[in-house]
């Protein structure tokens, strides 16, 4: 178990620096500002890939991650207004940067069972692509219209 959590770690802290790089550039909130959020979510990240090898219990770790995350930002909780601060320092988007783009990777390792699915499945995920990325243009389009940004 060790082991697993070492990995964890490693993989959990360069998604950390790709995270915090991507805040800079991108949002101009530089590192330092950035670094206590960003060890909070480490934190929650550890503790909910740990819970789910030990609870008997068949919930995924996003489940766990998701549980630990909002109790400890509800208002009642120690701390909590400090935990809000730290990880409001962190751009959504600078974080879902590395995790596509290891998603990608995943999925890049696996190119042999892809392309065994047969060419029906290369359409299908053409498809897919194009609807996600319609479907995404229509929800910004609706909602930079509504706040008069557009």
């Amino acid at each position: 178990m060790m082991k697993k959590i070492m990995d964890w770690t490693l993989i959990l802290l360069i998604f950390a620096g790709v995270t915090l790089l991507g805040n800079m550039i991108g949002y101009d909130i530089y590192s330092f500002g950035a670094v206590p959020g960003i060890l909070v979510l480490i934190a929650i990240a550890l503790l909910g890939m740990i819970m789910e090898e030990y609870i008997p219990v068949n919930i995924p770790a996003v489940g766990y991650i998701a549980l630990i995350g909002i109790i400890i930002s509800v208002p009642w909780f120690p701390g909590s207004a400090y935990i809000v601060d730290w990880t409001s320092q962190i751009e959504l988007l600078a974080i879902t940067t590395p995790i596509l783009a290891y998603a990608g990777i995943s999925i890049g390792r696996n190119w042999l069972d892809f392309k065994e699915m047969g060419w029906k499945s290369l359409i299908v995920a053409i498809l897919v692509f194009i609807g996600t990325f319609l479907g995404s243009a229509l929800i910004a389009e609706v909602v930079l219209r509504i706040q008069g940004i557009i």
